[in-house]
């Protein structure tokens, strides 16, 4: 069975919280070899950290989403810089902005994703974007801050815009809305991007794919999205789960998996 990577998930949150490991080990059975989980705010940061530090697998990302920062402040990002000194963290996210909608004030969101954006340079860690009705000004600030790494996460742009983050260095995350009809602007994108450029992922709680649509998402989940980036670019989905997974192993620097997935002793 072809190995497959969850470049973003959400295993630090609540809706995990009664059967996580269950969830854990469906994913295995279902051949994702690796998965990285997405802190969102200090407290889910932590709580990331401490998933991966449980099971050997499992690889976290530090960072204040878009919706959180109007709380954050300099002693947030003391901490987060010491969490990332965890061989487990493999990158600074998820950061960016979101102006849909606008749960922080959109100055805020700008502020602190600059001050993020110059955190994951002084840490040396390819950074995770959120952006969301906020094209130009995430590219404008991206391009500004030096940051030459990293992944737009949940891709939402138009193949224009994905020729331009490859162009800054920056890889393409596509997720299980790519199996929905409706999803032609992105069809468009995995059908443009060449493979060397897309990573798979879940978003996991959220947008399961089809035929799960509505239901809480997972990462065993992956291989649907998988075998429709397969679909649309007329290629063997082995071939899929295999680039996206070699992409997001040199991405974020992980070793090739070891042959047990046992917890970690």
């Amino acid at each position: 069975m072809d190995m497959l990577i969850d470049s973003h998930a959400h295993l630090e949150m609540k809706e995990f919280d009664s059967d996580r490991s269950n969830v854990i080990e469906r994913a295995r059975l279902a051949g994702v070899d690796s998965i990285v989980t997405v802190g969102t705010s200090l407290r889910l940061s932590r709580r990331a950290l401490s998933i991966a530090r449980e099971y050997e697998n499992i690889y976290a990302a530090v960072g204040i989403h878009p919706h959180d920062v109007a709380k954050a402040d300099e002693k947030t990002f003391d901490e987060l810089k010491l969490l990332a000194k965890d061989s487990k963290v493999i990158a600074y996210g998820e950061i960016g902005l979101d102006f849909f909608r606008n749960i922080s004030p959109r100055e805020k969101q700008t502020e602190m994703f600059g001050r993020q954006l110059e955190l994951a340079l002084e840490l040396k860690l390819p950074i995770i974007i959120h952006d969301r009705d906020a094209h130009e000004e995430t590219l404008r600030m991206v391009k500004a801050s030096g940051v030459q790494s990293g992944v737009f996460h949940c891709f939402s742009g138009d193949d224009v815009m994905a020729k331009q983050c490859i162009d800054l260095g920056f890889y393409i995350s596509v997720p299980g809305v790519v199996t929905f009809d409706k999803s032609k602007v992105l069809h468009e994108v995995v059908r443009q991007v060449p493979l060397d450029f897309i990573l798979l992922e879940t978003d996991c709680p959220y947008l399961a794919p089809v035929p799960f649509r509505g239901k809480r998402n997972e990462p065993s989940f992956i291989v649907h999205t998988a075998k429709k980036v397969a679909a649309i670019k007329g290629v063997d989905w082995e071939e899929v789960a295999l680039m996206a997974s070699r992409n997001t192993r040199k991405l974020f620097g992980i070793a090739e998996a070891a042959t047990t997935h046992d917890k970690a002793s």
